[in-house]
């Protein structure tokens, strides 16, 4: 069928289309990737014997149109057309309880314009009252009072009074049912506001989608089913761990979760919901090596060519990342990703829900220390250290921490893959105390002393154990170190470190210990460093 037949189709009433066979469709399976999804809508159809097209008018409107694909079941099918732009009207597809929402918002908003429209009229009363009042006051006190007999000043008198009692009493009575009224207002306003959110909360859908159309082929009247499937953008899933550690076993619990969340325009209602870790937008090739080819040449034409070479490498790596984005679970990890399949049906509200699903209970055991940095830290703190013997990988995500069922504190965890080491922290240990003090030379010479090529540090460190049990104490603490052969640097300490140049890194010292309850341990590290009289210390 050409695309311009769509246009005069869907201006004719539903009863004229006569080759065409309108289908209502809705998400029924989702694989969502930590940026993007893989949406799956599945309809059946019954269709005569001929060619049709199968009209679908549901697809969100920022759908990835050339990532649709299609299958057909009861029937042959033909070729598939997409349209973003120019798409009927689906028709009044506002559900019921958003209907209802928007009249009881209107009720609402009739009812405090009528209450307004009353305070006002009872003022124009009150207003009224005020100038009869006002209007009698001033009668009986005309310059013709004075010229009339007595009788008729005592009826106008009696008159007078009669009258702006009268109207004192009506401006009071006003002014009570006005003040009464506006008292009113607040519990409208507030039933107002109630309705809104209540509207809002049902999360309207987009209005604007995009067209598809099947043709297929019935060689008889059949029954079948067509199923769509597209990618989208605005939908992901992030990991998120609660961990909570035993203090005195050390067994980690880890709970595994997903937030899921999606901004597509329509709302998921009751869906398959598979999580999996494939990252599609991002590179799938590796980098190229492209030949090295070196010149030698005058050093004036060698800064020209470098500074070339600078400007095309910078050029190259601006087209390479130029390329645009490709906009209780059970786990299964094949090697490249790690899949969750979530059992009972999800349903996940367009640009508002955040829904947390579980995706199963991990143990494993972490071996208990306190890590005390006394250059850094008043006190020590509790680290967890554990291999992942659970054959599973523990994805980078937020991580809820917590010690013997108390929350304290949140990091993002980094990936923990299968058979790696890893640290947890858990918190400040208060009863830890650690002090490290450098001595002045004026009290005693033992500390900072410098002259001009020679420079020596002692330095005092203690940690003390004010908790009533004993505690497994890793402590880190540095050096300086060269790499130059004129700077001379000599350290010792006491006692001795059980490490040198921790994780690879130069300088840094460990030492491993047990500290007894109401105990302290002290180190002394000393270190000297010289270089040439003709050199100043970087």
């Amino acid at each position: 069928m050409r695309a311009l037949d769509f246009l005069v189709i869907f201006a004719l009433p539903t009863t004229l289309w006569a080759g065409d066979i309108p289908l209502t469709s809705a998400v029924s399976a989702v694989t969502l990737y930590p940026q993007g999804a893989s949406v799956q809508r599945s309809v059946p159809f019954s269709a005569p014997s001929g060619q049709h097209d199968l009209i679908l008018l549901d697809l969100p409107q920022n759908t990835d149109l050339q990532s649709v694909r299609v299958t057909v079941t009861g029937a042959r099918m033909g070729g598939v057309t997409t349209r973003r732009d120019f798409v009927p009207p689906r028709g009044d597809r506002m559900s019921g309880a958003v209907t209802e929402a928007e009249a009881e918002v209107a009720r609402r908003e009739d009812a405090l314009s009528d209450a307004r429209a009353d305070i006002a009229r009872l003022k124009l009363v009150s207003d009224a009252a005020d100038a009869q009042v006002a209007f009698l006051t001033g009668l009986g006190q005309g310059d013709g009072m004075a010229a009339q007999d007595v009788a008729t000043l005592r009826d106008m008198v009696q008159m007078i009074g009669a009258q702006t009692l009268e109207a004192r009493q009506s401006a009071h009575d006003a002014r009570r049912h006005a003040e009464k009224a506006a008292r009113g207002l607040k519990d409208l306003e507030e039933a107002l506001e109630e309705a809104r959110r209540a509207l809002a909360a049902l999360v309207p859908e987009d209005a604007e989608r995009a067209l598809l159309a099947v043709s297929i082929t019935a060689d008889d009247a059949t029954e079948g089913a067509l199923s769509v499937t597209y990618q989208v953008y605005d939908a992901g899933w992030a990991p998120v761990y609660d961990m909570t550690l035993t203090r005195d076993t050390g067994a980690l619990a880890i709970a595994r979760g997903a937030y899921v969340r999606q901004n597509t325009g329509e709302n998921w209602k009751d869906v398959a919901l598979t999580l999996s870790t494939v990252r599609p937008g991002e590179r799938t090739t590796p980098s190229v090596i492209d030949p090295m080819l070196r010149r030698i040449g005058d050093p004036v034409q060698l800064m020209r060519k470098a500074t070339e070479g600078a400007l095309e490498s910078a050029a190259n790596s601006l087209r390479m990342d130029a390329a645009p984005p490709v906009f209780m679970a059970d786990a299964e990890f094949d090697g490249l990703a790690v899949t969750y399949r979530y059992a009972p049906p999800a349903s996940v509200a367009s640009g508002a829900d955040a829904l947390r699903i579980a995706l199963g209970d991990l143990d494993t055991q972490a071996r208990i220390e306190a890590r005390a940095v006394p250059l850094y830290d008043e006190t020590a703190y509790l680290m967890a250290n554990l291999t992942n013997d659970m054959d599973e990988l523990i994805l980078p995500g937020q991580t809820n921490l917590y010690l013997d069922d108390t929350y304290v504190g949140q990091i993002a965890g980094e990936l923990i893959a299968a058979g790696a080491k890893a640290e947890l922290p858990f918190g400040p240990i208060e009863g830890l105390r650690l002090t490290r003090t450098v001595p002045d030379r004026e009290e005693g010479g033992s500390g900072l002393i410098r002259k001009s090529n020679d420079l020596t540090e002692t330095a005092k460190i203690a940690v003390e154990n004010l908790t009533a049990e004993p505690w497994a104490i890793r402590l880190l603490d540095r050096v300086p170190y060269s790499e130059q052969e004129e700077l001379k640097i000599n350290w010792q300490a006491d006692p001795r470190p059980a490490q040198t140049d921790v994780d690879g890194q130069r300088g840094i010292l460990a030492w491993e210990f047990d500290l007894a309850a109401n105990a302290t341990q002290t180190i002394t590290l000393e270190h000297e460093m010289k270089w040439p009289e003709d050199k100043v210390l970087d």
